[in-house]
């Protein structure tokens, strides 16, 4: 899975470690409240947990029980561990239906629904054409025609058959592969803030890498919600709009974050599945959402479809922020 680096800066109203001011509706009088962060490695990304309660056993068995649970994802979603059920599908789906756990049939449920709404802008099998231009496990490079077209016969969702009553996946075809880096942090961000609240955590920063962003409740003196600021694509050194997280979410998408050039041209990680070819004219998507499933899962095919596709699709209870290759005023959040 690629690693989103994205330039976001998380600025927190409150930003000591320990704070000895005690907060109405705590435990008890007096009470001190803390701030706790962890962090770990899954997926291909650093997973974060930032959180503040009154008991710091408690506090830090939930931080390590959501950090857990991005581990045990990592052996269900990672396409780079062969024992994965991830894995297994896309070394045997096109020989015979593989049986999945409920959970990933599920989630590859969710994705087909995201491409069938996307118009296929958004697709899980878009791994042949992650391969041919070099940007699986690399830095990428331009391939010939040939290869995209080749590549591009292995790419579509509707080669992708479920059978619910069996709970089985089937490719109509060889050489289909899923590819998760359109899903994946996201998922697991939202299933590490239900840990969080079966734990009794009302207030926390969940992050997938820097690119899926999840915030719980609201931290000390900022009744908004979690600042965060995003940079502008074009001057890292800008800030180009700032949210407030509460019990929202927040993914990015932009073309800087994986990139080459050749032939006077930029090309970079975001590919639109149905040409075989990088998407361009935009440089980031931001999406605002109430799951961080669907806020990452929706930014690619806004920023493959671009600003007025986004501007129509998106639900009113969703917020963009797009920035599009142009000097004058590339970015706005969408009406």
């Amino acid at each position: 899975m690629t690693k989103q680096t994205v330039i976001v800066l998380f600025v927190l109203a409150f930003a000591a470690a320990w704070t000895g001011a005690a907060m109405e509706g705590g435990p008890q009088s007096g009470t001190e409240l803390l701030r706790l962060e962890k962090s770990a490695a899954a997926m291909g990304s650093t997973y974060s947990v930032e959180l503040y309660g009154y008991d710091r056993v408690e506090m830090e068995a939930a931080a390590d029980a959501a950090l857990d649970e991005a581990r045990d994802l990592d052996d269900l979603l990672s396409n780079y561990k062969p024992e994965s059920q991830w894995s297994e599908v896309n070394r045997y789906a096109a020989q015979r239906p593989v049986k999945v756990s409920p959970e990933l049939f599920g989630l590859l449920s969710a994705c087909l629904e995201y491409s069938r709404e996307s118009e296929g802008a958004f697709d899980i099998t878009v791994g042949p054409l992650m391969k041919v231009w070099g940007f699986y496990k690399g830095t990428g490079h331009l391939p010939h025609r040939a290869e995209v077209a080749a590549a591009l016969t292995k790419v579509g969702y509707r080669h992708i058959r479920l059978d619910p009553a069996a709970q089985t996946v089937r490719f109509d075809r060889p050489g289909v592969e899923l590819d998760p880096g359109g899903i994946g942090k996201g998922y697991a961000v939202d299933r590490m803030v239900d840990v969080l609240r079966q734990k009794g955590v009302t207030t926390a920063l969940v992050a997938g890498s820097v690119s899926s962003i999840y915030g719980m409740g609201a931290p000390p003196a900022e009744p908004r919600g979690w600042r965060v600021d995003i940079k502008d694509p074009q001057r890292p050194d800008r800030t180009a709009a700032e949210v407030f997280l509460k019990d929202m979410s927040l993914s990015t998408s932009g073309s800087y974050e994986k990139f080459f050039r050749a032939e006077g041209r930029i090309y970079a990680h975001i590919m639109d599945p149905r040409t075989g070819y990088p998407a361009q004219g935009t440089s980031s998507v931001s999406v605002v959402a109430p799951r961080t499933i669907d806020s990452e899962a929706w930014a690619k095919p806004y920023f493959v479809n671009g600003r007025q596709w986004a501007a129509r699709h998106k639900p009113k209870e969703f917020r963009v922020f797009f920035c599009e290759d142009r000097t004058e005023q590339p970015c706005a959040w969408l009406p």
